[in-house]
């Protein structure tokens, strides 16, 4: 079935449906990765975003069970090139189609990508719909394109975010050598489960909490450290975890990463700004400020931190190579840091696992040096 792709700025392309072949709708955007597909696929920060994937020849190698970063796929629509109808992978058990179809995700393929990729880089990210050709007035869906709500001033978390708490369990947590394991409270702002899998293998028992989790309960629980998730859209109408955090400042140890990262930046005094068209892929070169060692990092984020906005007490410590926006800060008055980008996506790929590392080590210290 044929289907057109309208974006809110009135530009139109005609492609093929694939998937749930459904109307859909929401930011889009390109990600230059060239594997990965599921990860973005299940990955909650891509919620309310229909991805444009750059590199021409998508799902090649199937999809799998243990691939996936969330309880379902979070995109709200795909783009390609060529969807691969030939699947070659021994671990595959399923193909990416058949996978879409059952998940309710719509595709459109066929169209020059290449097109909209400059289309999208030169003007802007923008809303857009996918819809189904037959019988429909291009100048009507034009007209429903440019009516599409922008990311700008929406919670998104909220809607991504687990309704109550839980304890992660997936069944690869590593104790630590000597004494209990170190007690993690986790905001949900639309966490990935590679997040979960790297702090248990540390040896952390993490609580998984909703975004809007009070800073009190938190407190009471006693954890020795607490995480700042990634996550969807604009972190400043995240009001009830910018404020949470603020109050766990200087009381337990905090890392955040992606909107984490940004709602961190907050508490803290600074303010955020959305980019043109984003950071979304994995291979971007992020510089550690102390070291100058260049890591090659997992973006996915449509929002920044102003640097001009942080007050004395926060220092930069990762920098973008690419446009030389904020990737890390860290507090110099508390036990607090985070970075933009995704430490646990391992493009690397394990250039950033110090970070987590890091992390381990502000807990132990809190404890007194023990383990």
């Amino acid at each position: 079935m044929d289907g057109y792709l309208v974006l809110a700025n009135g530009q139109a392309f005609r492609g093929r449906l694939r998937g749930a072949q459904r109307p859909t709708s929401g930011e889009v955007i390109f990600n230059t990765a060239m594997t990965g597909y599921q990860e973005i696929l299940t990955d909650p920060s891509y919620h309310g975003q229909i991805v444009t994937m750059t590199y021409p020849h998508i799902g090649n190698y199937g999809t799998n069970d243990e691939d996936v970063e969330a309880r379902r796929p979070f995109a709200g629509g795909m783009i390609v090139k060529e969807l691969s109808p030939v699947v070659s992978n021994w671990r595959a058990t399923e193909s990416l189609d058949d996978y879409l179809k059952r998940h309710g995700i719509t595709v459109l393929e066929g169209l020059d990508t290449r097109a909209l990729v400059v289309s999208i880089r030169d003007e802007g990210s923008v809303p857009g719909l996918i819809v189904p050709a037959e019988g429909v007035e291009l100048d009507r869906l034009k007209t429903e394109a440019a009516e599409l709500p922008d990311m700008v001033g929406r919670n998104l978390a909220r809607a991504v975010s687990v309704d109550a708490p839980y304890t992660w369990d997936g069944g690869d947590a590593a104790p630590p050598e000597t004494g209990e394991p170190y007690r993690v409270i986790a905001y949900d702002f639309g966490i990935k489960h590679n997040i979960l899998r790297m702090l248990a293998a540390r040896g952390a028992q993490v609580e998984v909490v909703p975004y809007d989790y009070p800073a009190e309960r938190v407190l009471a629980a006693r954890p020795d450290g607490v995480f700042l998730s990634n996550g969807p859209g604009d972190p400043e109408p995240v009001e009830a975890g910018v404020a949470a955090v603020k109050a766990l400042l200087g009381q337990v140890p905090v890392f955040g990463i992606c909107l984490g990262h940004q709602i961190l930046g907050l508490a803290l005094g600074g303010s955020s700004y959305k980019l043109k068209f984003g950071h979304h892929g994995a291979n971007h070169p992020v510089k550690d400020v102390d070291t100058g060692k260049i890591e090659i990092t997992s973006h996915n984020h449509g929002f920044a931190l102003r640097e001009d906005s942080l007050p004395a007490s926060v220092r930069v410590t990762h920098r973008s190579l690419n446009d030389g926006t904020v990737e890390g800060l860290e507090s110099l008055e508390h036990p607090a840091y985070s970075v933009q980008y995704h430490p646990e996506a391992s493009p690397g790929p394990h250039d950033a696992a110090y970070l987590f590392d890091r992390f381990i080590a502000m807990m132990r210290e809190r404890r007194g040096g023990t383990a």
